[in-house]
């Protein structure tokens, strides 16, 4: 099982990914991995952030990361994956050529996390531009989400409020599985059937400042 995480930079994607690997792994027993992001290492090992000519073979390598960690795990949490490339490339360098292959590898994913616009935004040397990029970033990812057909669940809260939105958003999947439901997987049906989900329909999932921080658990749907 894929579970991507993505969003706009300094929204706790790494963090988030951290969190889940480790409550997953712990609680359930199943082989569980985070898979970095490689643009960091890329940045860190060049000194600088790629050109324009070189974001395919970024979300390339990415891709490849992820595919290696799924012949040796039962959950892979991507952080994050092809589309960030392409978003960016897109915003960036008015490139839209990468989003047909990051959509194919999103596509493989059984659910995107989308992390809110709901924390201080951190310098962190090249990987970041500002916090002015953060909203063009989360329209596009949302607009590129909704019109794909993905599906996907906006991640909002400060610290363990966050992973455990995570946590129930990714609830149906693993209740869906055929792995051990041990652990974890018992006290998130026990909360599941004690607050059954209820389906909701937001006309505004597009709107980065839509985020309906009361609703967390609810799945945003176009």
């Amino acid at each position: 099982m894929r579970i991507a995480i993505v969003g706009a930079e300094s929204t706790g994607k790494s963090t988030l990914a951290q969190a889940l690997c480790a409550r997953l792994a712990d609680d359930t027993g199943l082989r569980c991995i985070h898979v970095t992001e490689h643009l960091r290492d890329w940045c860190a090992a060049a000194g600088r952030t790629p050109r324009a000519d070189e974001q395919f073979a970024i979300a390339r390598a990415q891709a490849h990361a992820v595919q290696a960690a799924t012949q040796t795990h039962q959950i892979v949490l991507c952080d994050t994956t092809p589309l960030m490339t392409a978003v960016y490339s897109a915003l960036m360098f008015e490139d839209h050529s990468l989003f047909e292959f990051a959509l194919e590898q999103q596509r493989l994913c059984a659910l995107t996390l989308l992390t809110a616009l709901d924390l201080p935004w951190v310098a962190d040397g090249l990987q970041r531009d500002g916090p002015h990029v953060q909203t063009p970033v989360d329209r596009l990812l949302r607009s590129t989400l909704i019109e794909a057909g993905l599906p996907w669940s906006l991640i909002s809260g400060k610290g363990e409020a966050r992973t455990e939105a995570a946590l129930s958003a990714l609830t149906p999947l693993l209740l869906a599985s055929n792995g051990p439901r041990q652990g974890l997987f018992t006290r998130l049906e026990q909360r599941q059937q004690a607050m059954p989900e209820q389906a909701w329909f937001c006309q505004n999932c597009d709107v980065p400042e839509c985020e309906h921080a009361s609703l967390r658990r609810s799945r945003h749907q176009a």
